[in-house]
């Protein structure tokens, strides 16, 4: 047991975990509490890599010694909580019976060093598996496939944005099967399969900052662009939103104000579109929705949902839509739509009786 036993072995995961470290020392981008926790992750991933390569090594020995099955406990406890600090790193909020599974698994893993429930060291020296001997797997399961969930819940997009999380899970399932069928590499692959991922998902949030809107997190005008030409053959639908009265909201009580303003109608957006509407925010208070194989009839549902929604607010939007004919383009859609919506804004000021400021 030697420091380049360790180097060896563990090699690949060190280059990994040092430019992860060095990416995360000098990110300006992403939230305090997310590096925090990537950070926690590649602590907590090196503990782990160190503690399986001595207990290996003591696995290796003739005779028992009472470091191993400590060992032991501490790395089935290790693995739960890597995988909960990506599920956190990915959705932060979560109270306290989110904990319950990993707290019973390590309480009975450490018990188990007396117990034997979980999974015991002979006399001589051999690893056997108690009563729960698969219980970290099935916690560990659990945890992956709730990540699966909220993924697919809280993700209404394409699915070009949430393929790379899936992926990552999926991968991280299958090298936790993998100490079934091969237990001398077991440890070596999760190790790099988790680091690997923390990257890919570190490019992916980085990747979502380009095609969203810094402040409403709806998709960007750059989005929107590329969208449109993306899904032309697809698009059957075109909604445009202007919110009501924001120079008001902004003149009277400052920007923060105008700010909170338009990331409220943009939740309400977002909240009542589905996986086939595309929503951005293209620039001020105007935003646009590209609907994709949506009938008239789903569009104008759209449109009474969003209105229901913004409702429940103090905030009011101009609405109007155009359905795709023969001969539309983007552009010729948007105008039809703007028509609309200019036509619903001259009634909102009629009827308000409020001084119309220019768009």
């Amino acid at each position: 047991m030697t420091i380049t036993g360790y180097l060896t072995e563990h090699w690949g995961l060190l280059v990994v975990l040092i430019g992860l470290s060095t990416i995360i020392l000098s990110d300006t981008h992403l939230e305090r509490i997310m590096l925090r926790r990537m950070a926690g992750i590649i602590i907590l991933l090196f503990i782990y890599s160190t503690s399986c390569y001595v207990e290996t090594y003591l696995g290796n020995q003739p005779n028992y010694t009472i470091l191993r099955p400590i060992l032991s406990a501490a790395n089935y406890s290790l693995i739960v909580y890597i995988l909960i600090n990506i599920i956190l790193v990915v959705y932060p909020k979560h109270n306290l019976y989110f904990w319950i599974p990993a707290t019973l698994n390590c309480l009975l893993c450490f018990i188990s060093i007396k117990t034997k429930i979980v999974f015991y060291i002979s006399s001589d020296n051999h690893f056997g598996r108690g009563q729960f001997g698969y219980l970290t797997y099935w916690v560990c399961l659990f945890y992956l496939v709730y990540l699966i969930v909220i993924i697919l819940h809280n993700v209404k997009t394409k699915a070009e944005d949430y393929s790379l999380p899936i992926f990552m899970t999926l991968s991280s399932i299958l090298c936790l099967a993998m100490p079934l069928f091969f237990e001398n590499m077991a440890s070596h692959w999760f190790n790099v399969t988790i680091a690997i991922n923390i990257l890919f998902y570190y490019i992916y949030v980085l990747q979502q900052y380009t095609k969203r809107d810094s402040l409403t997190n709806l998709l960007n005008r750059q989005s929107y662009y590329r969208d449109a030409e993306k899904y032309m053959n697809s698009i059957t639908a075109y909604i445009a939103m202007d919110m009501n009265g924001l120079k008001e909201i902004n003149d009277r009580d400052g920007h923060l104000a105008g700010d909170l303003a338009l990331k409220t109608v943009a939740d309400c957006f977002w909240e009542v579109s589905h996986h086939n509407h595309r929503v951005y925010r293209i620039g001020g208070d105007e935003y646009a929705i590209l609907c994709i194989d949506s009938p008239e009839d789903d569009v104008k549902e759209l449109i009474q949902r969003i209105q229901e929604s913004l409702k429940k607010t103090a905030y009011s939007c101009s609405i109007g839509y155009a359905m795709k004919q023969e001969d539309s383009t983007l552009d010729t859609l948007y105008q039809t739509a703007d028509e609309m919506l200019y036509q619903e804004k001259k009634k909102y000021y009629e009827t308000t009786g409020k001084t119309r400021h220019r768009r």
